[in-house]
């Protein structure tokens, strides 16, 4: 089955969404045909590499790929100083057959090379900048050595609003047949974040399970504990009934075989919604953040999560 990520790539920049000044950038740049280097930079899933592709489909056409005008390289899976003195410069240095005069080189996941290859490509940069043109894509741009990016026009993409995300899973939805209620979306964002692929991803190991997508399903697709059941084991943490709440991380823990660093992260996600002092949950988040490292280094579970309850019970002692 084609992943659905690859399914819906946007084939030109009219179908990029969300990124409106990269597309009137890159736009501009099509009608003057002056293609300058590029850095895209932003975190993961927000259309980097989807736009380099469209773009060079824009300005080459359809065949853009088969026709030897545009090459794709991932810098994480060959991250040394001999993928640019081989690969690169062997593209970088053939004269295209093309009227533009110049090819592209799509160099992903850039902020993963090595020191002295980003050192090399800075050279290469320049001597064949008169047959090709490189776009780099990197989610951390201040791994990136400072000549590379003097060299670039750094385009900066921003994560994706929910609108656009909720947007583009109805698509999919109608698509596909799938009926997604707007829990479930909200849902798929916040686990997301703005990231667009690891949002689709989610949707169809969803659909997977049932054509009917609800909020359940999307926690249980992802592997995480239940939002109302979190939010209760607080609850009764917080009212005084300690040891129920005991009882239900316990079966959270030892019964439905939870992760614990996911019920870590649960909490987090619910410790901003609850109805209690700003101070408090300050103080609820700092022992959060304790019981994360201690789980870490390999402290028991039980232990580390009964602690956490326990301060959240002795917060309301105090404020009695």
């Amino acid at each position: 089955m084609l992943p659905w990520v690859e399914k819906y790539r946007p084939r030109s920049l009219d179908e990029i969404v969300d990124q409106e000044e990269v597309v009137r950038s890159l736009k501009n740049i099509l009608t003057t045909k002056s293609v300058p280097h590029m850095l895209f930079a932003g975190p993961p899933g927000t259309g980097k590499t989807a736009t380099a592709h469209a773009f060079a489909r824009d300005l080459y056409g359809p065949n853009y790929i088969s026709d030897g005008l545009f090459i794709e390289i991932n810098a994480s899976d060959e991250r040394g100083i001999d993928v640019i003195r081989e690969r690169v410069k062997t593209y970088a240095r053939s004269v295209p057959f093309s009227g533009i005069g110049f090819r592209i080189l799509l160099l992903d996941e850039s902020d993963q090379l090595t020191d002295a290859a980003q050192h090399a490509f800075r050279r290469t940069m320049e001597q064949f900048s008169n047959t090709c043109r490189f776009i780099l894509v990197a989610n951390y741009s201040n791994r990136i050595i400072e000549p590379i990016q003097s060299r670039c026009a750094v385009m900066r993409f921003r994560p994706l609003p929910k609108e656009g995300v909720k947007e583009m899973l109805t698509r999919i939805a109608g698509s596909e047949g799938l009926k997604v209620d707007d829990k479930a979306i909200d849902a798929v964002y916040d686990f997301s974040l703005g990231d667009m692929r690891k949002a689709i991803n989610i949707l169809q190991a969803a659909s997977t399970i049932s054509k009917a997508v609800d909020e359940k399903t999307i926690y249980t697709v992802m592997g995480l504990v239940e939002k109302g059941v979190v939010r209760r084991m607080l609850e009764l943490s917080h009212s005084g009934e300690f040891k129920t709440a005991r009882d239900l991380l316990r079966e959270l823990i030892y019964i439905k075989g939870y992760n614990p660093s996911d019920i870590v992260s649960s909490i987090s996600r619910e410790i901003n919604d609850m109805e209690i002092p700003d101070k408090d949950k300050i103080v609820l988040l700092d022992a959060l953040g304790e019981v994360d490292y201690r789980l870490a280094i390999g402290g028991t579970p039980e232990v580390q999560l009964l602690a956490f309850l326990a301060k959240l019970a002795s917060l309301r002692a105090v404020a009695r």
